[in-house]
């Protein structure tokens, strides 16, 4: 069966021994919408906010982030295999940036992992691998200082998953409601955590 992602154009792409190859190729908000939503509306993925959408306003969601300069939606592909849904965003043009003093360098991200296939799949160190190649493209490739990421606070697997990988827990805050024509986010208690380019890299 061919590829259907190998006619796009990979912004990063990396290969861990032991691990595999991992591209990160930019969101095509109608071509990836099926997909995102069935990972989407599983329970494990309450806290991603889209449990009940239809695949097509999922598919408007991605289809105005991908009109902002701001936000970028990414698919993450492990040896040509759709391992994870990855956002950017600039801390001071999100709702993060009144909750903490965002710094010169900082990138914000959130992360969507793919569910394992098939039943009780254990992949022991594979988040952990999958996770240090999407670092080195937010802060080497994107020429960054800093990550920050703000699950929520009951989540506390995204939480626990953080930590492991290097970054440091910040405070506690309160994400305000957003409510334009546009965008409906909802209050959010989050738990803020850093990652510095010297600590992932040691420089």
């Amino acid at each position: 069966m061919s590829d259907p992602y190998a006619s796009r154009a990979a912004v990063h792409e990396q290969t861990a021994e032991g691990f595999g190859t991992v591209r990160v190729l930019p969101l095509d908000p109608a071509a990836d919408a099926p997909l995102l939503h069935r990972w989407v509306s599983e329970e494990r993925a309450v806290f991603w906010g889209m449990n009940g959408l239809t695949a097509q306003q999922v598919a408007e969601v991605y289809t105005h982030m991908d009109t902002l300069d701001t936000h970028h939606a990414y698919l993450v592909l492990k040896d040509g295999d759709p391992a994870a849904l990855l956002q950017t965003y600039e801390p001071e043009a999100d709702r993060v940036g009144d909750c903490y003093p965002v710094e010169p360098g900082d990138i914000g991200i959130h992360l969507l992992i793919a569910p394992a296939a098939g039943t009780g799949s254990a992949r022991p160190g594979w988040t952990a691998a999958l996770m240090g190649a999407i670092t080195t493209y937010v802060l080497l490739g994107l020429g960054r200082q800093r990550v920050v990421v703000d699950p929520d606070v009951a989540n506390e697997k995204a939480v626990a998953r953080f930590l492991r990988q290097g970054f440091t827990a910040g405070p506690e805050v309160v994400l305000p409601e957003i409510d334009l024509p546009d965008v409906y986010l909802p209050e959010k208690k989050a738990q803020l955590a850093f990652l510095t380019r010297e600590v992932a890299f040691g420089g």
